[in-house]
This record gives C-alpha cells, structure tokens and sequence, in this order.
C-alpha cells in the first residue's frame, strides 16, 4: 500500500488514539467489579416487580419500593436500639 507522507501520519495519529482508547478499556475492565444482588428475589417476586414498573412506569415504581423498603429498614433499626 502507497501512502504519502501525510496520509502516513494521519494513519499514525489515528493509531495512536485507537492505542489509547484501548488503554482506557483495558483500565475499565482491570479496575470492574463483579455485580451482585444485594438481595435475592424469587420468581414471584420478580415477576411483581415487572408488573409494577409496567403499571407506574419504572421512575415512579422504584420512588415507591424505595419508600417501603426505608419505612422497612427504620424500624430494624429502631429494634437493634
């Protein structure tokens, strides 16, 4: 393949980013976590929950589970005290 001395720095210069864009990939994939559930739903669970971002829609359903869940959460807390 001929190319002139420009092209071969354009060339030159893309390879260089691409090097770099891989670097910052490889930082990401070295520094991942693996993600696991904080809590494990059953199958009827699950299926609830589906049901219920249907119904709301997903922002307004998890601003209500996460409301339970903290109303849930105060009162283990208040009977470790």
């Amino acid at each position: 393949m001929k190319l002139s001395k420009e092209e071969k720095e354009q060339l030159s210069e893309a390879i260089d980013k691409m090097n770099e864009s891989l670097d910052v990939f490889i930082e990401y994939y070295n520094e991942s976590e693996d993600d696991t559930p904080i809590i494990s739903f059953d199958e009827e669970v699950l299926s609830l929950l589906e049901a219920g971002k249907e119904k709301y829609g997903t922002e307004a359903f998890s601003q209500r589970i996460n409301t339970i869940m903290k109303e849930v959460l105060s009162f283990i807390s208040k009977e470790d005290s």
